[in-house]
């Protein structure tokens, strides 16, 4: 952890309210020492990690959101006494201070009775409602953040489900969310709270709606890694990412380039994958087993970590875009410039789209000189093409472009 700390943190969160910045928030989770939220942000100039603020936390915290719309806000799920709590706070104005003040507690989510699992805020612009999931129930609160209030507006029961592990909010239909449990994932209505389409018999870690498309979902999942879905066909999956040796905890897709997915799991290790899905494919993938089958190019996986990965954040973050333009880099440095060349125009939707990101200037400026140095190539490939054709036009016959013959004359 950063600010000195030593605790161990399971939660992160990016803070996409945060504008003109890369920022995310992190959450301690100790039984021991006291916990912490730090306040953590990514430094371009000097490519490291600076903490802007160490805030005090009551308890140990088990979930951590940022409020979409407001960098000071965000929610804790975390141990209370015998049972879980949930709270939304509020970053007080830091002014410079070398010590942080302490968090303001707007409100509580205190209509619980069984183990909470998270809160969710759904992704896409100001919205005044807030969704908190417990083992068996599904709350629908209406917020208000000046007065400190929160109300309860719709409530679910999972019924004969097993119990509920955590969700998203579908980004295109703030009336819809996917929910998992131990075995399987289900689509609610807001609005009725009932359930409509279904996963079975899976065991289901996390979700995450794909923000570009609708109707598509990747899970990630014990046995099979990460899986792309469209809920309008759920037979058979789109696309397997398998890519784990142990199970897949977290899967979120970058906001802006939906392609690009963030995998990690308690194997250690934080996978990049580029899965190009569209709503106008033909099909759901092919059973498992067929020999049409095809997996998606995994970009690059990061195994610099000695503990299990229960957390990642949105990979639109310039920290993780740093890394991706250090491993592009690195590949080119690599192979010649044929090679090159064919890594290039095979990857030519990729590099433009990190270019695109909230690039520190240097990594962008290093990016496009992968990018020029490729077509440059490509262009003397052609030259050099052209002026071997016109040679071997002012010959009278072929033999005597043969280089044997010319060594002879």
């Amino acid at each position: 952890m950063q600010g000195g700390s030593s605790g161990i943190a399971r939660c992160i969160a990016d803070v996409r309210a945060a504008a003109g910045s890369t920022t995310f928030l992190a959450g301690t989770l100790s039984l021991k020492e006291e916990n912490e939220v730090h306040l953590i942000r990514f430094s371009p100039a000097e490519s490291e990690l600076v903490c802007d603020g160490l805030f005090y936390h009551p308890n140990e915290i088990w979930d951590l959101k940022s409020c979409p719309f407001d960098h000071r806000v965000f929610s804790t799920v975390y141990t209370s006494g015998e049972g879980y709590g949930a709270s939304v706070w509020k970053i007080p104005e830091l002014h410079g201070q070398s010590n942080s003040p302490p968090l303001e507690q707007l409100f509580t989510l205190d209509e619980h009775t069984g183990k909470i699992r998270c809160v969710l805020w759904w992704p896409l612009g100001k919205h005044d409602k807030l969704i908190s999931i417990d083992d068996r129930n599904i709350f629908l609160w209406n917020i208000d953040a000046s007065n400190k209030s929160a109300k309860v507006m719709q409530k679910g029961s999972a019924d004969m489900l097993p119990n509920l592990r955590g969700g998203s909010w579908d980004p295109h239909d703030h009336n819809s969310i996917a929910a998992i449990t131990d075995s399987s994932l289900h689509c609610w209505d807001l609005r009725s709270m009932k359930k409509s389409n279904a996963i079975e018999h899976a065991h289901f870690r996390d979700v995450d709606y794909n923000p570009k498309k609708q109707h598509l979902i990747t899970t990630a999942e014990d046995e099979f890694g990460i899986r792309l879905w469209d809920l309008r066909m759920l037979k058979y999956p789109l696309k397997n990412l398998p890519g784990h040796s142990h199970w897949t905890w977290a899967v979120r897709h970058n906001p802006e380039h939906d392609q690009l997915i963030l995998s990690a799991g308690t194997d250690s290790t934080v996978n990049l994958w580029f899965a190009k899905v569209g709503t106008d494919d033909s099909g759901p993938e092919s059973p498992p087993g067929s020999p049409t089958r095809e997996e998606e190019p995994l970009l690059n996986s990061y195994t610099d970590y000695e503990d299990s990965i229960y957390g990642c954040f949105r990979i639109s973050q310039a920290l993780l875009a740093e890394k991706m333009k250090l491993h592009v880099l690195s590949v080119v440095r690599a192979h010649n410039s044929t090679s090159l060349l064919s890594m290039l125009l095979m990857r030519l939707p990729i590099v433009p789209s990190l270019v695109l990101t909230d690039l520190p200037f240097s990594a962008q400026a290093d990016l496009f000189v992968v990018h020029i140095i490729g077509v440059v190539d490509f262009l003397l490939a052609i030259l050099y093409t052209v002026l071997w054709y016109m040679e071997l036009m002012r010959w009278p016959d072929s033999t005597a472009c043969d280089p044997r013959t010319i060594a002879s004359q």
